[in-house]
């Protein structure tokens, strides 16, 4: 490996919660990913991946590592979205990433609307819109500590206080909400 991309690895580390072994294990990984070797991951390639692909918030997964909006995913987004999941990622990294999937705007919130639409994502047609707005209208007056008709971070924190998203969010174990990472799948495990 040259000295150059063992500095940029030696910089990932730095902002992660994975040490040097770690990230060079996620690069082979993302390079098998990269099947087009454009140096980022694309939508279809990202779908590629059966944990992904069968999530219904797969779209909302790639948006979140798609850290610039840029369409796809860069090495440093890729290691980035990963480090929350990492068993050496505390809870509020988790919290973050779990808001984010709700927070479609990235303002700092999480209105009726965003939740309306992360929610149809997971349940699909199994409830009726009215049916899926009244749960949606509940949860937002319960959450909405402020009244101010949306849910902040600070709130969503407190709304899954009781949850143990740590654990439920961290490589190898099912994570909130509703995907599952097997370590083998992002390097961790045997090649």
């Amino acid at each position: 490996m040259g000295n150059n991309t063992s500095q940029v690895l030696d910089t990932i580390v730095q902002g992660t919660n994975f040490d040097r072994d770690e990230v060079d294990r996620l690069r082979k990984r993302f390079m098998k990913l990269d099947k087009d070797n454009s140096g980022t991951i694309e939508r279809d390639e990202f779908l590629t991946l059966p944990q992904i692909s069968s999530n219904p918030l797969a779209t909302r997964m790639i948006a979140i590592f798609d850290e610039d909006g840029g369409g796809d995913v860069d090495f440093q987004e890729f290691v980035s979205g990963l480090s929350a999941f990492s068993s050496k990622g505390n809870k509020e990294q988790k919290l973050r990433f779990a808001f984010k999937v709700y927070d479609i705007d990235r303002d700092g919130y999480i209105s009726n609307g965003e939740l309306f639409i992360v929610l149809k994502m997971m349940v699909g047609s199994n409830l009726k819109d009215q049916q899926l707005q009244q749960i949606v209208d509940k949860t937002i007056m319960e959450a909405d500590l402020d009244k101010d008709g949306k849910i902040s971070f600070e709130e969503f924190t407190k709304m899954v206080e009781n949850t143990d998203v740590s654990m439920s969010m961290t490589l190898g174990k099912c994570i909130y909400p509703a995907v599952d990472f097997q370590p083998m799948d992002f390097g961790f495990g045997e090649e």
